[in-house]
Order: C-alpha cells, then sequence, then structure tokens
C-alpha cells in the first residue's frame, strides 16, 4: 500500500483526478476500455468535477457505483444525485455506459442481482473492475461495508444489500468484487479520519476497511487524516 500525504483537500481531490484520468487511458490502450467504480463524499464531488477537466477517453469509459443509499431517484442522499450533477452533465459519457444501482426497484434482492450481472457485461465473468474509489469512514467502514453488519461475510456475491446504517439501507459491492479490482485508490480526508487511516496502514482487520486487498492500492491523504501516521 502506498501513502501519499498532500496539504488539504482540494490536493487530494485533484491528484485522485489526475491519477484516474492517467488510469483510464492506460487501460483503454490495454484493453479497448476503462470501468470505474465511485463512492460517494464531499472531496469526491470534488475529484469528479476536476476529472471533468482532465483527458479522460469517455466514450470508452464505464463508471459503476460503489454503493448507494435506498432513496428515490434525485434524492440528495444518493450518490447517483451528486455524480450526475457533478460529472455526467459536463463529459461525453454515453448514457449506457452509466451503471447505476438500481435502488428504486420494488425487489430490492432482484436488483443487487441484476447489478451484479451488469458489472460481468462491462468488466467480465467474474467482474474485475480497473479502477475502484474508496472512502474511509471515522468507524472504519468502507463502501457500505459497515461494522457488525452481516454483509461483510458476503462471499458469494458482488453486490449485497446492508442493515439500516444512519437511518437508510444501502446497496453495495462487497469484498469479493472490491478485492478483484485491479487498483484500489482511497480518497481519505479530515482529522475525523486519522486513528482509522493509521490502522488502515497497518492493515488491522478488525475494522472493514483492513479486509480490502492491500496490493495494488494507493491512499491519498491530507495532512489531517495523516497526522497520526
Amino acid at each position: 500500500m502506498e501513502i501519499q500525504v498532500l496539504d488539504d483537500a482540494a490536493a487530494v481531490a485533484s491528484e485522485a483526478a489526475e491519477i484516474i484520468a492517467q488510469e483510464s487511458r492506460e487501460a483503454v490502450a490495454a484493453r479497448g476500455r476503462f470501468t470505474l467504480a465511485v463512492s460517494g463524499g464531499h472531496t469526491p464531488r470534488r475529484m469528479l468535477w476536476v476529472l471533468a477537466q482532465e483527458s479522460v477517453p469517455w466514450r470508452k469509459v464505464y463508471v459503476a457505483q460503489v454503493d448507494e443509499r435506498i432513496a428515490p431517484p434525485g434524492h440528495p442522499d444518493r450518490n447517483l444525485t451528486h455524480l450526475h450533477n457533478v460529472l455526467l452533465v459536463q463529459v461525453p459519457l454515453p448514457p449506457e455506459n452509466v451503471c447505476a444501482m438500481p435502488v428504486d426497484s420494488p425487489d430490492l434482492e432482484a436488483a443487487a442481482w441484476h447489478y451484479a450481472l451488469k458489472l460481468q457485461e462491462i468488466a467480465g465473468t467474474p467482474p474485475i473492475l480497473d479502477l475502484v474509489h474508496l472512502g474511509l469512514g471515522p468507524d472504519g467502514h468502507t463502501a457500505s461495508l459497515v461494522p457488525g453488519d452481516p454483509v461483510l461475510n458476503v462471499t458469494d456475491a458482488d453486490v449485497a444489500l446492508t442493515q439500516p446504517y444512519q437511518e437508510r439501507r444501502r446497496m453495495t459491492l462487497t469484498f469479493p468484487a472490491l478485492n478483484r479490482a485491479r487498483r484500489i485508490l482511497w480518497v481519505v480526508t479530515g482529522a475525523d479520519k486519522a486513528m482509522m487511516l493509521r490502522r488502515l496502514r497497518d492493515g488491522d482487520a478488525s475494522i472493514p476497511a483492513g479486509l480490502v486487498r492491500r496490493d495494488q492500492a494507493r491512499v491519498l491523504a491530507d495532512r489531517d487524516a495523516a497526522q497520526d501516521l
């Protein structure tokens, strides 16, 4: 695991966008497409805004979601809402290349299964995503893999549903899906993440984030988040 410390959240967002853009160009040159899974969060929104200004072969990019809250379309709690407003309206990404988690389905279990099939369509069987962007919670969660949730034990599905967390259930990629990715890019900002970032660095398997593969993983952190390293 490589850890890079930058001055502030803006610098982290800009560096993350540059890395994703470079990875996209390399993946398209090597395999003809680039599959990216993104998480939500305030710094990632800035990252996506900067990414929209970068040189990216958008016509050959497929964007999936790492996780999503069970909420109505367009709701501000939805990661897709911010993904659309910050990135998708700015870039020539074909609509069919946007793989949104179908959390407004009346049958969520079936919807999770269908989303796993969609991942296979864009990233192979089993799906191997080119780059997965992850955040780190103050409780050690990543994606919607939250301490104590039964979803942590899912090994036979790439997409699963959580119990309520902060008042909403979530749909999330599971550890098998995350750990197949070619690259993991962590974006970690804020002093409230400092202790968990140290535990992530140390490979602490007692927190969900510590169960994500460490090889081919890069962490971008601001000075506040890195204060305990």
